[in-house]
């Protein structure tokens, strides 16, 4: 039950931080930018609790000699499905660029768990937890195709229709958002694992977060031709608007706390759940500047179905 909490916690809190780092985005004037800054803020805090709980920054040689080399690709997975998601947007609009990702991280989260990849805990695929699947992807098409209709029909002829409306290879560009959402579930097994063979989750996420900073800082001196940082953004702007790359090191530690207890599929399920609750929160109150969008019955429905999706991948 503590593992069940934690995912779902930790799902919440993910649309908190979209929300913080897309205020910062807007700051910086750089998406890229603005991840290394979230990036680079989680590697902090994760350095801080290690620092903390007595463990060293310093991984022994012997090490990487003694484990194999995918263990290490965890915070390169999630800068590919960082930037990929970026690339998404113009090409297939907002909700596809939601959908196709989410679509291949469940996918992927029940084949690892099937076939035991990324030394992943083995549950095999049973019908009823291909049907909890299935009714976890239907009610995120209803949290998130139905209210953007209902947006893009109030605002006929929005940017993001004229941007969709034309695009060459669109199918390419669907395959490839459910390969960055596969690319996440991998993300979260091997951090899963990275974490039980350091014999410390905290070290296993600040690994993870470290790599991606360090690919992040080489992606922003290539695009930016060096750091340029806006002259005002710190004080101009809410205190909290730095500190969502917290959010983001909170979330990957809990992944790398589950994955091992309860496996790489219940963990992207349960998490997938929390987000959904957490972006009704989010839009309901309007919090760090989302706009607001209050809770409608439909959503409460979609809920409910999404409850008895993650109650059959569990149980069966």
């Amino acid at each position: 039950m503590l593992a069940i909490t934690i995912a779902i916690a930790i799902g919440i809190a993910l649309p908190m931080e979209t929300a913080i780092n897309s205020r910062l985005q807007g700051t910086l004037k750089s998406p890229y930018f603005a991840s290394l800054m979230s990036f680079f803020m989680g590697t902090v805090l994760l350095t801080a609790l290690l620092l903390a709980t007595g463990r060293s920054l310093l991984i022994p040689g012997t090490f990487f000699t003694s484990h194999p080399w995918w263990i290490w690709l965890g915070g390169v997975l999630a800068v590919v499905y960082l930037t990929g998601n970026i690339l998404l947007f113009p090409k297939l609009g907002g909700i596809q660029t939601v959908l196709m990702p989410i679509l291949g991280e469940i996918l992927m989260g029940l084949l690892i768990d099937n076939f035991g990849w990324f030394a992943s805990t083995q549950h095999s695929i049973t019908w009823l937890r291909a049907f909890g699947a299935i009714l976890m992807i239907v009610g995120i098409v209803f949290a998130v195709v139905l209210p953007e209709r209902a947006r893009k029909n109030t605002f006929q002829g929005s940017a993001e229709a004229t941007e969709t409306h034309h695009v060459p290879h669109r199918g390419f560009w669907q395959l490839l958002g459910i390969l960055f959402g596969a690319f996440a579930a991998g993300q979260t097994a091997i951090n899963g694992h990275l974490g039980h063979l350091l014999k410390s989750p905290i070290q296993g996420a600040y690994v993870s977060f470290l790599v991606g900073t360090l690919i992040l800082l080489i992606v922003v001196l290539i695009q930016n031709h060096g750091l340029r940082f806006p002259v005002g953004a710190i004080s101009h702007n809410p205190w909290w608007i730095w500190f969502g790359g917290f959010i983001g090191a909170l979330f990957v530690l809990g992944n790398v706390y589950l994955v091992p207890i309860i496996g790489t599929g219940l963990t992207v399920v349960i998490v997938l759940f929390g987000q959904i609750i957490g972006g009704l929160i989010v839009d309901q109150f309007g919090w760090f500047g989302a706009k607001r969008n209050p809770i409608v019955p439909l959503k409460i429905i979609v809920l409910l179905i999404m409850i008895v999706g993650v109650l059959l991948i569990k149980l069966f």
